[in-house]
């Protein structure tokens, strides 16, 4: 990967996790009732339950391209396909008011909600196997890439998120109110919409 295409992907990975996803959604929800600092045990547990997503995600794109190179092209396609049809439910789904789940106290409570709500999620992995391979050189050795793209993506994923974490626990009155929540939502489909169909456009001008 290309200097350039690692600056890409460190931009597209951070506006990506930045998005309102269950993990985010739990994160603030246990910022706005435990403070950020609890949070942070949320936090690091969805980072966990990413990192075994990735890992998974990982083999699957390896053995296919082993398998054949043309099918990887076409999930190129998909995945950007894949990232406008996420946008548009994003957006849909912000007229529908949050729910938040903080009945446990425990920091290793909080881990764990983080990384069981994490895991066994599908669209965060279908998401992740969508969104890797548009910035994966299949020309390249995938070990070498891989061996960056993981550490890169698991930094930022708990960096991002911990922003989250502080922002809910700095300004829990606001995003407790269901109309700001609602622009963040939108807001968030918007931009994922708009990223999906720039990486389409790419994949047509390649």
């Amino acid at each position: 990967m290309e200097l350039h295409d690692y600056l890409a992907f460190f931009v597209a990975t951070a506006i990506m996790i930045a998005l309102p996803g269950p993990s985010v959604l739990l994160t603030v929800a246990h910022s706005i009732s435990f403070g950020w600092k609890h949070a942070l045990s949320t936090v690091a547990g969805a980072t966990t339950g990413i990192a075994v997503q990735l890992i998974v995600a990982a083999i699957g794109l390896t053995s296919l391209l082993n398998l054949v190179a043309e099918a990887f092209e076409w999930l190129r396609w998909a995945g950007a396909a894949y990232l406008v049809y996420l946008g548009i439910k994003q957006w849909r789904s912000a007229s529908e008011p949050p729910v938040f789940e903080t009945s446990a106290v425990s920091k290793t409570n909080l881990f764990v909600q983080g990384l069981v709500i994490t895991i066994p999620n599908p669209k965060s992995l279908i998401f992740i196997a969508a969104f890797l391979p548009q910035f994966i050189d299949s020309t390249r050795p995938l070990g070498l890439q891989f061996s960056y793209i993981v550490p890169t993506f698991l930094v930022i994923t708990f960096t991002v998120t911990s922003v989250w974490a502080l922002a809910a626990g700095k300004i829990s009155g606001v995003l407790q109110s269901q109309r700001a929540f609602r622009s963040v939502l939108r807001t968030a489909g918007g931009l994922m919409i708009i990223a999906g169909a720039g990486l389409a456009l790419a994949r047509r001008g390649n």
